[in-house]
């Protein structure tokens, strides 16, 4: 079994690309602390590269940054290429499954007020026609609904709906 689990911050801000064929691919890399001080009495940290591939390459890129907290789930992938000069190189990374932001939107931006604690971009969206009716049907009219009067609803001169396409949404 090849699996990981890793807690960090980012090292710097991550690096998104697209493949030929406009894959999206994110690659950062995270200090984790290890769990015991060495002789001086200070806490050492491991630096991991992960890459994270698709929308949540996309959304990592826009709500991170250097510093900010996130839980990795993955696995272990090395790979290997000649360089420059001829010599064989390995290269050990995580492949993140899924890339949770913890922390404050405070922490992961330098917005203030918004909470995003375990928000996780690995999250697909539910789909766009539920197979079962809502457990809130707004549609019955006033008299159905057991004398509530939804005439004098606060919100109805909000203006008017607001399209948002699922592709502007980070999960």
């Amino acid at each position: 079994m090849n699996k990981v689990f890793l807690i960090g911050r980012l090292t710097r801000d991550p690096e998104l690309r697209y493949t030929g064929n406009n894959t999206a691919v994110a690659s950062f890399t995270i200090a984790v602390n290890r769990t015991y001080t060495n002789q001086a009495g200070e806490r050492e940290a491991d630096f991991i590269p992960v890459v994270v591939w698709r929308r949540q390459a996309e959304s990592v890129k826009n709500y991170l940054s250097q510093g900010s907290q996130v839980a990795v789930e993955g696995r272990i992938q090395v790979r290997n290429y000649d360089d420059q000069n001829g010599q064989r190189r390995y290269v050990t990374e995580v492949i993140a499954d899924s890339v949770e932001f913890i922390g404050s939107r405070r922490d992961n931006n330098g917005s203030q007020g918004t909470n995003t604690n375990n928000y996780n971009s690995g999250v697909t969206s539910a789909p766009s026609t539920p197979s079962e009716p809502t457990p809130y049907d707004f549609t019955d009219t006033p008299s159905s609904n057991n004398g509530t009067d939804i005439s004098n609803d606060p919100y109805k001169d909000f203006g008017a709906s607001i399209e948002i396409d699922d592709s502007e949404l980070p999960f």
